[in-house]
């Protein structure tokens, strides 16, 4: 079977400030801010293989949801389908929506 698209979208880029602040004393007092590489609302179709732009981090993370949608598996709890995951960047995380996109050639 060939392996479906998958859509990835940008669903929030958050900043957790207290963790910054505890766990960064070199930085501390410097500005730090949400991820810069990626952006709310930002989308990337992909049939497996890292989409070009997108954070290689990021991909390390989510990766392995995507092939799971794209050979049609799903996960419990969500609509059959779909995956919300984040990036692990404990400071700065991205959360993703990704979903299989059904009827549509790779």
């Amino acid at each position: 079977m060939d392996p479906k698209p998958v859509r990835i979208t940008v669903v929030k880029r958050t900043l957790n400030k207290e963790e910054i602040d505890t766990y960064t004393e070199p930085y501390r007092g410097k500005p730090w801010d949400r991820c810069d590489i990626v952006h709310e609302g930002q989308q990337w179709v992909t049939d497996g293989r890292m989409p070009e732009g997108f954070c290689s981090f990021a991909w390390a993370d989510i990766l392995q949801y995507v092939l799971v949608l794209a050979r049609g598996g799903n996960f419990v709890g969500v609509s059959p389908g779909t995956f919300v995951t984040c990036c692990t960047d404990g400071f700065r995380p991205v959360i993703f929506k990704v979903e299989r996109i059904e009827g549509e050639a790779k």
